[in-house]
């Protein structure tokens, strides 16, 4: 599984707007590449950001 897909898998399991920072503590993934992997979802449209600086799976 890519980083892109863990990132969204933890996303949608924990359902509830996350910062990069959570992501980073429930993935296990560097930072860099957790940022990396949400900037590829937000141009695939499947993030969205409900408020600042958070991000929810579609």
């Amino acid at each position: 599984m890519d980083a892109k897909e863990q990132v969204l898998n933890a996303m949608k399991k924990d359902g509830t707007p996350l910062n990069a920072g959570k992501v980073v503590e429930l993935t296990g993934l560097e930072r860099k590449v957790v940022d990396k992997a949400m900037d590829q979802l937000k141009k695939e449209e499947s993030i969205f950001s409900p408020k600042r600086c958070y991000w929810q799976a579609k």
